[in-house]
């Protein structure tokens, strides 16, 4: 059984070149489904901006 994570605030993006408010539209973009009734975790916010490096090198 998955134990359920604590929301968190937006962590400062690890990837230099994006800024905390492009991972926050594109996680707000993923996540629309669980949004507003679970806040976003750790994992999902990571997940987000993993997810926008890759859509962006794939762009390139």
């Amino acid at each position: 059984m998955k134990t359920e994570q604590p929301a968190v605030p937006q962590p400062k993006p690890f990837t230099p070149e994006l800024s905390a408010a492009a991972v926050r539209q594109h996680a707000y973009e993923l996540f629309r489904d669980k949004l507003p009734e679970h806040p976003l975790t750790l994992e999902d916010w990571v997940l987000a901006e993993k997810d926008l490096v890759k859509t962006r090198d794939a762009e390139s």
